[in-house]
């Protein structure tokens, strides 16, 4: 039987989390397309894209390989947050820093589970 990612929550909250990102970067100045609207949009499309990767691969620790990635990702994605919120191109950032905590606990808490199953 085939896995289903699409089943999962942290994949399901990490493309509403995508949306968010997309909709800030939107009003971005257009000389940021090339440097954090991208850099935002391609951390943030990481994250879901690296979770269905992994859940797509035969084991579990390929998969935990692929929560990994995402979670650096997660990381990555808060930093470049902070530095737009500094740059004032984020005017309040808590709402879309805490939907990247929410991902990140859901991805690490799904790390955790699977690492009992070794």
């Amino acid at each position: 039987m085939k896995r289903n990612h699409r089943t999962l929550r942290a994949w399901q909250e990490a493309i509403s989390m995508v949306d968010a990102i997309y909709e800030i970067t939107a009003s971005f100045p257009n000389d940021e397309r090339f440097g954090l609207t991208s850099q935002l949009r391609r951390a943030a499309v990481s994250v879901p894209a690296n979770i269905a990767e992994g859940f797509a691969r035969s084991g579990t620790r390929e998969l935990l390989h692929f929560l990994s990635i995402a979670s650096g990702s997660l990381s990555e994605l808060d930093t470049l947050i902070e530095i737009s919120h500094r740059q004032k191109l984020i005017e309040d950032a808590k709402p879309v820093l805490d939907h990247v905590d929410r991902v990140s606990a859901l991805v690490l808490a799904l790390a955790a589970s699977l690492k009992k199953k070794l």
